[in-house]
């Protein structure tokens, strides 16, 4: 087939190749020939991602690129061969078998006869998509995924075999569970398959298996430094002491780049233009880090005197001076602590994450050097809870405090209506006829599933038109990605990279941190920006109107946490 090039996002495109193979021949042939601009490639099942800064190329001259590259064959390497014990006990064990008709005996046997190769890795850290199974087994994923898979488990979809992590919602079929950690920070080498790998399943009883491996990844999450002052004696502590953390209260920065062949996504704050703000206000850099506060009801005790400011959603302060005096603080502005000051938090009304910054920054350990933390991989220091002393590095100097006004846009507000533009693609025609039409001629519902995995949204169901599976492929912040149910889910930061639910397409680039303000209870409506159409290709419907999947008037099936199935 010839090479297509689909739009995803405006600083996004998808490379759709034949097979595997090209697709990996298509990454190492950009590794060693890059091209400027190009920011980060997520290869897929037979798609390759492609992210990339317009300012540097454009989407056009990407594409006469991409398509004038050679896909020759990847030469041969030795490939490590990585053993997994699984005690074949999964719930869908008993269903895979009648799918497939032949018994529950048959199905392991087959499973665990055959030798492996990781073909890439994605949706979360450590998840490895299998490949040279059995033939045979070949089933669908599940029509409603999962709220809840245990990590370790092993799981069939489609051709493809794999092994969950961690905890996570999901829609493979379930046939086995492994007490082998698949990724593990405490190791040289985080992820235990990595591409190129061969790999064979270990059929052991039903009792658990003994394995030994260090910690596993969530516990390194919360780093020594942090541990270790616990344990110090607070007199002594300078920063800011935790009294309330409120509903959610994590480490956000700009995100972590540079280990997507590892599965690990960039992460980082929702709302990068209020975090940026907060950064300034205080005399930081940007690419600080800040505590990203869900709602609010998050309070803080000033140990040293400390600066700090707070933007983002709309919560109203309260500063509790050391002699018991209140008053109420500015948003958006440079607050000074003196030494036993508090500062509360109340609850947002409008928007729903609010940053909170401090002079100097935070004394925390980055992991894969970055402070943020992602939601659906538990990648990142531990969520902020009451009690935890955060330690604030000394600024060198006389640091400038930035005084600014708030960035001139509207947050969201529960029960009104947020219009996000939308382009189109790259399976806008996976869908049914009037998909385009469903999804601009109505108000959605923002649902309380939402988080920072993604937006899950209610109205009424958009339809596929094509029913077999969608080989798993890259997926971006922004992404519509439409699950068996019809109802959509809106990624955010810490989104899986790859998804086997077919996407619409997604909010462009600059109004995705307003999305990931929508509180719940909001409306969004969206609005087309462009049509769907192959770039550098035929123009599909060129004149908007005898298909409506190019209409532009307004109107994995991964585990993920926000209820679906992204991988």
């Amino acid at each position: 087939m010839s090479v297509r090039v689909l739009p995803v996002r405006d600083d996004a495109v998808l490379v759709e190749l034949a097979d595997l193979d090209e697709t990996l021949a298509l990454v190492a042939s950009l590794e060693a020939d890059p091209v400027a601009g190009v920011v980060d490639v997520v290869p897929g099942a037979r798609t390759l991602l492609v992210a990339f800064r317009p300012s540097a190329v454009s989407a056009e001259a990407l594409a006469r690129d991409v398509r004038s590259r050679p896909l020759d064959a990847l030469a041969a390497r030795e490939a490590t061969l990585r053993r997994i014990p699984v005690r074949y006990d999964g719930e869908d064990l008993s269903a895979v078998a009648e799918l497939l008709g032949v018994a529950a005996d048959e199905v392991v046997r087959r499973h665990a006869d055959a030798e492996y190769a990781v073909a890439f890795v994605g949706f979360a850290p450590g998840f490895a998509y299998l490949t040279g199974g059995d033939p045979l087994l070949d089933v669908p994923r599940r029509s409603s995924p999962r709220t809840r898979i245990p990590a370790g488990s092993v799981a069939l979809a489609g051709t493809y075999s794999g092994v969950y992590p961690r905890e996570s919602p999901g829609g493979w079929q379930l046939i086995g569970t492994t007490d082998l950690p698949m990724w593990d920070l405490a190791r040289e080498r985080p992820a235990f398959l990595e591409p190129g790998d061969r790999v064979r399943f270990d059929l052991v009883g039903t009792e658990r298996a003994s394995v030994s491996v260090a910690a596993t990844a969530t516990d390194s999450g919360e780093n020594a430094a942090a541990k270790a002052r616990e344990d110090d004696d607070v007199a002594g502590f300078v920063g800011l002491e935790v009294l309330k953390a409120g509903l959610q209260t994590t480490f956000q920065d700009l995100g972590r780049t540079g280990f997507t062949s590892m599965g690990v996504s960039a992460s980082g704050a929702l709302d990068p233009v209020s975090l940026r703000a907060a950064d300034r206000l205080v005399g930081n850099d940007t690419t600080e880090a800040t505590l990203e506060v869900v709602v609010g009801g998050l309070e803080l005790r000033a140990h040293g005197p400390q600066v700090v400011a707070v933007t983002g959603a709309a919560v109203p302060l309260t500063l509790v001076r050391r002699d018991g005096s209140r008053r109420s603080a500015p948003l958006h502005t440079a607050i000074a602590l003196d030494d036993g000051d508090e500062l509360q938090l109340g609850m947002a009304t409008a928007g729903v994450r609010a940053y909170l910054a401090v002079r100097g920054g935070f004394a925390e350990e980055p992991v894969l050097g970055s402070l943020a933390t992602d939601a659906l991989s538990a990648v990142g220091p531990a969520p902020v809870t009451a009690g935890r002393l955060l330690g604030v590095r000394p600024t060198v100097g006389a640091p400038s405090v930035m005084v600014e006004s708030a960035p001139a846009r509207a947050l969201p507000r529960a029960g009104e209506e947020t219009v996000l533009d939308v382009v189109l693609g790259p399976r806008t025609d996976w869908l049914s006829a009037d998909a385009v039409s469903a999804l601009t001629g109505q108000v959605w519902d923002v649902t309380p599933q939402s988080n920072r995995v993604g937006v899950r949204l209610a109205g009424t169901p958009i339809e596929r038109e094509r029913t077999d599976e969608l080989p798993s492929e890259g997926c971006v912040a922004g992404a519509l990605q439409i699950p068996p149910n019809g109802q959509p889910v809106l990624f955010l930061a810490d989104h899986p990279l790859t998804g086997g639910y077919p996407v619409i397409g997604a909010v462009v680039a600059d109004q995705v941190p307003l999305a990931g303000q929508l509180p719940v209870g909001s409306r969004v409506r969206f609005r087309v920006v462009g049509p769907f159409h192959e770039i550098g290709g035929p123009a599909e419907a060129a004149d908007g109107g005898s298909d409506p999947r190019s209409d532009t008037n307004p109107e994995h099936d991964e585990p993920e946490q926000a209820g679906t199935d992204h991988r």
